[in-house]
């Protein structure tokens, strides 16, 4: 008996015929190695260092550079290969990939309702809030944003076209909310900040306030022209369609934050940088302090 099996093969994302398509290519490439590589050692240089993990901040760190480790490995998936995520899709693998972005999302307005909590009721604060909770938010992000995708994609078509409308009412709801809660974070912080006296607690404040500020907006900027796009397509019904995802300019963009993120963690936490380097890095560059060579000199007798 004679099995026959039809494998169909996705195309890549371009047809190399000239020398951008070339560039563009391995742009992608370098891309998703940059993003797979920082995200990866922050998340390893946190789960190997235990004095990160009873820190709050860290942990929704944490969770973050999981999704963005996740998202750099899809964008050997995405961007290199003819895949369209948007309607009409193509190759789109039901969803997953963008939820990603939608489980960072939640991630970081908890992060800032934990920093809000933690300035604007320091006894509240002390009293609920530990790492259990916290670990348990994070949890309920994965839950949450893929949990809804299944259901959407289990549902007939009239109610999955209506959790998606949910689903983008949500989204708007929630980034007013993210914009909200830092403006006010940074008001108040600058005061906070100004009547506590100088030392390791103040700094570990203003730290991780400048990190829960900054990840916002660096998250924000390059999805903002996509989120601008979608609500002018959505109110005038007309929309753009590209070949692929690796040729729209405005998931290029978007694909940023993934790689900013991990990048910010680095720059303004001194701490997380240092264990980065001790437990990963310097272990990957074989960096080690030679020894130095003492020679010991006898006195020869005469």
């Amino acid at each position: 008996m004679i099995l026959s099996v039809n494998i169909t093969l996705i195309p890549l994302c371009v047809d190399f015929n000239s020398p951008g398509d070339y560039f563009l290519f391995l742009f992608h490439i370098l891309v998703g190695v940059s993003t797979v590589l920082l995200a990866s050692s922050v998340v390893c240089g946190i789960i190997n260092t235990r004095s990160l993990l009873r820190q709050n901040r860290f942990i929704f760190m944490l969770n973050t550079s999981i999704c963005d480790t996740l998202s750099g490995c899809g964008i050997f998936y995405q961007y290199l290969f003819d895949v369209r995520i948007d309607f009409p899709s193509k190759n789109g693998l039901y969803y997953v990939l963008p939820s990603l972005t939608g489980v960072n999302l939640m991630t970081f307005l908890f992060a800032q309702f934990e920093r809000y909590f933690a300035v604007c009721h320091p006894f509240f604060y002390g009293r609920f809030i530990n790492t259990r909770v916290v670990v348990c938010v994070n949890v309920y992000s994965w839950v949450h944003v893929y949990g809804q995708l299944l259901i959407q994609q289990t549902v007939p078509l009239y109610i999955a076209i209506k959790i998606n409308v949910y689903a983008r009412i949500s989204l708007m709801m929630l980034i007013l909310i993210k914009m909200f809660l830092t403006i006010k974070l940074l008001i108040v912080a600058k005061y906070q900040l100004l009547r506590d006296p100088p030392g390791p607690e103040r700094d570990s404040k203003k730290e991780s306030l400048l990190i829960a500020g900054l990840a916002v907006v660096i998250f924000l900027l390059p999805w903002s022209p996509a989120l601008f796009y979608s609500i002018i397509s959505w109110m005038t019904g007309k929309y753009l369609t590209f070949k692929n995802d690796a040729v729209n300019p405005l998931k290029i963009l978007s694909r940023g934050s993934a790689l900013c993120a991990p990048s910010l963690y680095l720059w303004a936490s001194p701490s997380l940088k240092t264990t980065v380097w001790k437990t990963v890095w310097s272990k990957i560059c074989c960096c080690k302090r030679p020894k130095r060579l003492v020679e010991l000199t006898t006195p020869r007798g005469n």
